[in-house]
């Protein structure tokens, strides 16, 4: 029996083993944008993972693209050689596992502490820096508002996605992920709860979807036509009055014609007002009704734990790829162990060939070994 999960997709040239992908996430470990070496350790387990492609963290495109001190970035030269020769040490035993980068900027929500530290936003006078946004709303009540863009600010913001994304290409980067998800900047402009401009990019649907889409084709210009690159959308808010699933198959429609390879369907983040229901696959009916209303590759994204809930998704065709996160941080090996459960086969390197247990011995293509 064919399993769906443990198959090969192609996005453009580029050509996936299997249906896994692990997903962006932030490790707030970087050095005025540069990556470290806890991102070798982080990158180099994951690059081992046998997953279908690995998915390196939300990357600012500037510095107050940030939404911590510790977030990665991608805008200068410092950055480039920092992500460059780290990403080269963590793939050189890992060769096959295509890496794509999410490029984002964090709008209203930068300027905050890192997770550890409480995650609020870090005043000016403690050494933050002013967010900028759509609109001058603050995230939350108690905070103070944002700069609102002016129109040489979107402009300056559009050449920063453009130039992340050619820094991106230099250093060998296979697929590219533009982040309009989870309340930052590009999701700011998208949702009527936070983008109450009243110019040529606020208002109606057409305007507020106007900056993402001019934003993603400035990037699809840079970025290699043989390259896939995608989007990540909070599907809905979870907020009545504000971003809706069929905002999203519209904006998704626009978005293929403009040459997008997939949508990444998350969800929320714009307000802490909002009603998420929580529960495994919570939001797998969002890529299913993207997919079936476009006809585009989706990832499926959210308490998705289970080697058989996983095949259901990809079997079912309510997804074509199920990106993870936190699972894959408490079981880096998930996709080797889902393998066994499912009755397909990973490729893994020599060296770890002899450590299957014996009910999963096959698991593990072409893992004949013999020992003096």
């Amino acid at each position: 029996m064919s399993i769906i999960l443990f198959s090969p997709f192609t996005l453009r040239k580029l050509t996936l083993a299997n249906r896994i992908v692990v997903s962006p996430m932030c490790q707030y470990s970087a050095i005025d944008g540069c990556a470290t070496d806890w991102h070798i350790v982080h990158w180099g387990q994951l690059l081992q993972s046998s997953a279908g492609m690995y998915t390196i963290e939300a990357t600012a495109v500037s510095a107050i693209g940030r939404i911590t001190y510790g977030c990665l970035g991608l805008y200068d030269d410092a950055c480039e050689k920092a992500l460059s020769e780290r990403l080269a040490i963590a793939r050189a035993n890992a060769p096959s596992m295509p890496v794509a980068i999410q490029l984002a900027h964090a709008g209203r929500k930068g300027s905050s502490q890192v997770p550890w530290e409480g995650g609020q936003l870090i005043p000016l006078a403690q050494g933050g820096w002013m967010p900028v946004a759509p609109s001058a709303i603050p995230h939350l009540p108690n905070e103070p508002p944002p700069v609102a863009l002016d129109i040489a600010g979107l402009a300056e913001i559009k050449r920063e996605f453009v130039g992340t994304a050619q820094r991106a290409a230099r250093i060998g980067i296979d697929a590219l992920e533009l982040h309009c998800a989870h309340g930052y900047l590009l999701h700011e402009f998208l949702s009527p709860l936070s983008n109450q401009r009243d110019d040529a990019y606020g208002g109606s649907f057409d305007n507020r979807v106007r900056f993402p889409l001019d934003v993603f084709a400035a990037v699809r210009d840079v970025w290699p036509q043989d390259k896939p690159m995608g989007v990540r959308i909070s599907a809905t808010d979870w907020i009545d009055g504000g971003w809706t699933i069929d905002d999203s198959v519209a904006l998704a429609q626009r978005l293929k014609a403009a040459g997008c390879d997939w949508i990444d369907a998350s969800s929320g983040g714009i307000s802490p007002a909002q009603k998420i229901p929580l529960g495994p696959g919570y939001q797998v009916p969002l890529a299913r009704a993207i997919r079936r209303a476009t006809s585009m590759p989706t990832m499926a994204v959210g308490l998705i734990t289970d080697a058989k809930q996983a095949e259901a998704i990809v079997e079912s065709g309510d997804a074509d790829l199920v990106a993870m996160a936190r699972a894959m941080l408490w079981d880096p090996r998930w996709p080797w162990h889902a393998a066994a459960t499912l009755g397909a086969q990973i490729h893994a390197p020599t060296q770890y060939w002899r450590s299957p247990p014996r009910e999963a011995a096959n698991v593990i293509a072409h893992a004949k070994v013999g020992m003096r």
